[in-house]
Parts: C-alpha cells; structure tokens; sequence
C-alpha cells in the first residue's frame, strides 16, 4: 500500500517480452533466411525481402502479429514471386519452420530475471505484450517469470489509449507508469504520448516495422544499454 504520506512518482512498472525479456527476433530473422534459400531460384535475397515486409505490413490488420501471421505472409508471398507456381514441398517446408517456431524453448536475456525481481520489490510489475494469445502465454508460462507479475495484458496493438486504459487498471495511471522494451514505436512513444515514463533497451535484431524516431526531446523518454540499470532508473525517477 501507497503510504499516504510519501507518494512515489511511479507506481506502476510494466516489461514487453518478446526481445526485451527473452529472444525472439532471432527466430524470425533464421527462418527468413530459410524462406530465402528455399525461393533462391525465383527471387534474389533483397527482393524477397522487401517483398515479405510488404506482405506482412498488409496483412498486419487481419493476422496480427506473430508467428501465423508471418507464415502466412510467407506463403503469400512465395505464391506471388512465383506466379502461383510455388511446389506444395516448399510451402510445406515453410509449415514445417512456423511449427518449430512456435515449439522453440525461451531462452532470458541478460539481466531480465534481475530486473524484474527487483522492481517487484518497490512496485507493481506487469508484462504488457502483443501477438499471438496461445504463443505469449507459452513463452509466459516457460519463461519462469509468470509468478513475478501483478497483471499480464495481451494486446492485439500499443497505443496511447491503450497503455492508458491497463495503467489505470492496475496502477494509478499511465502518469505513474512506466514502459520498458525494445520497441521504439510500440513501447516507449505510445506510452510517452499517455503521459508515462517510456525507456528503450535496444535489441540487437529489430523488425522494421517497429522503427520509429526516438522521442529525444520529451522529457519522460530514458534508454539504457540492457536491463542491468532499469532499478536504478527507477530508484532515480522515484
């Protein structure tokens, strides 16, 4: 409980998961290159692609973010670079790479299990993460860090509305919260329009699409090399 004498700026403190508490994008990033060998006789690495964002940025609307979604972007788009005359072998194949996709074990990032426990300690924590429902609650549940989370939100999309409805919900408000991941677009600039603190741990793999333009003037807007200094970020902010 709050003590009602001393009130702390943040309250709330929420993680992303996938590439900010445990790798992800790696997966991703193998498969394409899979993807690649697989329609090397159809289309050159690049054009591929470029051909594949296009396709998964199209489709973000009806599949959503994840696995399916991207493997179904896949096959869409071997269909088209070979004028519908993609073998039943290869779209088996890529089949193949989604369901091994979605068996991989979790695997921590540096300093992930640290930093939560030891917000845990002074603050309410949660995991606020998109995609696939049945895929996050795996990864969740293999994690290890389930128990350690006073709320989980599985959300089909990052917004401003969004991060201010769940903080509201389980905290004091977005302008108490705080939101640390490795998207610049779906973690810190949606948050940081919500009125909370939105600080960046780069990734080394990121999707393209999760590009956005660092908000470096905003004065709630913190980055850290990894989650090794999140609690003292934290303890600073107070």
């Amino acid at each position: 409980m709050i003590n009602p004498v001393y009130t702390k700026t943040l309250t709330t403190v929420a993680f992303d998961a996938d590439d900010t508490l445990w790798h992800n994008e790696r997966f991703f990033h193998d498969t394409q290159a899979q993807f690649a060998e697989l329609l090397a006789d159809y289309a050159d690495p690049a054009q591929l692609a470029e051909r594949l964002l296009a396709a998964e940025k199209r489709n973000i609307g009806q599949y959503g973010y994840g696995i399916k979604g991207f493997v179904l972007s896949m096959i869409e788009t071997a269909i088209e670079m070979t004028d519908q005359r993609v073998p039943a072998s290869v779209i088996a194949r890529l089949m193949d790479a989604g369901r091994e996709m979605l068996a991989h074990p979790i695997e921590l990032l540096p300093f992930a299990r640290e930093a939560v426990e030891s917000v845990a300690e002074t603050h309410r924590v949660l995991l606020i993460t998109k995609g696939d429902l049945l895929d996050q609650e795996r990864k969740l549940a293999q994690s290890g860090l389930g128990d350690l989370f006073d709320g989980v939100e599985i959300v089909s999309e990052k917004t401003a509305q969004g991060y201010a409805a769940i903080f509201a919900r389980h905290g004091e408000g977005a302008e108490r919260g705080l939101m640390v991941g490795n998207s610049m677009r779906s973690d810190v600039v949606p948050m940081i329009a919500a009125g909370g603190w939105g600080v960046y741990v780069p990734h080394g793999l990121a999707w393209e699409i999760e590009h956005a333009e660092p908000p470096v003037d905003a004065p709630r807007y913190r980055s850290l090399d990894d989650l090794e200094g999140l609690a003292w970020l934290v303890a600073q902010i107070g």
